[in-house]
């Protein structure tokens, strides 16, 4: 379950989690650099984990595949998943079962968008990052739609559109 800490720091990472095991990928990029000209991500995973996303229970069993700071200070459950961990207190999640009906998994990223994030942010590039970004880059609409009905700063309008956009790594708070 654990990886070893060197690879950790190789051009290669593999990965052995409750989720996924055998699969490797290679770190192309440096970390947190140079990313699509089309994707600007506002928050980093770190700081998306320490506000408290995904009720929680996302990413707890997979933690030696990241940095140990990410998870220094984040919010996770104890027990099942706790919506009240969320940065605005509310659910603001489908199951993985509906993302995987929709067809919206690569087998790459079993856990869905945000893994797949964690391990861009990490340095690898992929076949599937062109569809991730326009997936990101959809989510636009929430932030047009806060824009339009809320007044900026006010982050008892839609605290789950904003807790959504919070997950896509949208920084709602300043909206």
């Amino acid at each position: 379950m654990t990886q070893n800490k060197t690879a950790r720091r190789s051009a290669k990472v593999i990965v052995c989690d409750l989720m996924q095991t055998g699969y490797s990928y290679k770190l192309a990029e440096k970390v947190g650099a140079n990313f699509d000209p089309h994707f600007e991500p506002q928050l980093t995973p770190s700081e998306m984990l320490k506000m408290g996303v995904f009720a929680g229970k996302y990413m707890t069993d997979c933690r030696a595949e990241f940095p140990d700071a990410w998870f220094k200070n984040a919010k996770f459950s104890a027990g099942a998943r706790d919506p009240g961990i969320n940065f605005f207190g509310v659910e603001a999640s489908k199951p993985l079962s509906y993302w995987r009906e929709k067809g919206w998994i690569h087998e790459d990223d079993p856990r869905g968008w945000f893994q797949w994030y964690c391990r861009y942010y990490m340095g690898r590039r992929h076949e599937d990052d062109a569809r991730q970004i326009q997936r990101w880059r959809n989510m636009r609409r929430h932030v047009a739609q806060l824009k339009k009905n809320c007044m900026r700063g006010d982050l008892l309008c839609r605290p789950r559109q904003r807790q959504a956009l919070l997950h896509w790594a949208y920084d709602s708070r300043a909206m």
